[in-house]
């Protein structure tokens, strides 16, 4: 997969050099490439913003090195655009499933108060939001995007089973507790089941706890579920 991030600050991006997605990286799994908005701009002084037409508080990204941004970017890359945007649909499992299926993605971090609309209607195909709250600008959910969807990648995890079990692989439900060594902690006990080698009775327990866990922390997801 390769991906190519459009920002004003691509030093915020030092994360992504580290970890599980910095070895990624490093193996060839995953591409990443950013491109400086401000590089684009035809205006002399480096401006990318301008005033809200209509009037407001802020300041709006300008059309023209946004598009400029895109179009360099997209030269012999075919790719789904995406800007993260508070306003966008809500980012899911099942959406990192789905766009780590992509072979090549751009990505777009706006700041301010957001973008000049003929930009996103001349080069975006969809906007993404990372929750219902607002940011300082997309890099952070950027970050979370690209994170979600590279270790879905095949080869980027150790193993494929490492996010079999996990929160939201099944859709309704929590991840349930995990354990490991020691056996005893501060005279708190690994629960026996864990301990006993009976795959289907772990299976079970795991099960009871996941909807458990649900049910106390997140029972909007599991209002079907019996």
């Amino acid at each position: 997969m390769k991906i190519k991030i459009l920002t004003l600050f691509p030093e915020m991006f030092a994360p992504l050099e580290q970890s599980i997605i910095g070895r990624a990286r490093k193996n060839g799994l995953i591409e990443i490439e950013y491109l400086n908005i401000r590089d684009f701009t035809t205006d002399k002084h480096k401006r990318v913003d301008d005033y809200p037409f209509g009037g407001g508080a802020g300041m709006v990204m300008q059309a023209q090195p946004v598009v400029d941004c895109i179009r360099a970017a997209m030269q012999d890359f075919p790719a789904k655009k995406i800007h993260m945007s508070p306003r966008g649909k809500p980012f899911t499992q099942a959406e990192a499933q789905r766009l780590s299926k992509e072979e090549n993605l751009i990505i777009l971090c706006s700041h301010y108060e957001g973008v000049d609309q003929r930009a996103l209607d001349m080069c975006i195909d969809e906007e993404i939001s990372m929750g219902d709250y607002v940011l300082t600008g997309g890099e952070l959910p950027a970050m979370c995007l690209v994170d979600s969807i590279s270790r879905l990648v095949p080869g980027v995890l150790g193993s494929s089973e490492s996010f079999v079990d996990e929160s939201f692989s099944d859709p309704n439900l929590l991840e349930y507790p995990q354990y490991t060594r020691p056996a005893e902690f501060e005279g708190i006990k690994v629960p026996d089941v864990l301990l006993s080698g009976h795959a289907a009775n772990i299976a079970k327990w795991r099960r009871e706890q996941a909807l458990l866990v649900t049910r106390q922390r997140r029972p909007d997801l599991i209002k079907d579920e019996k």
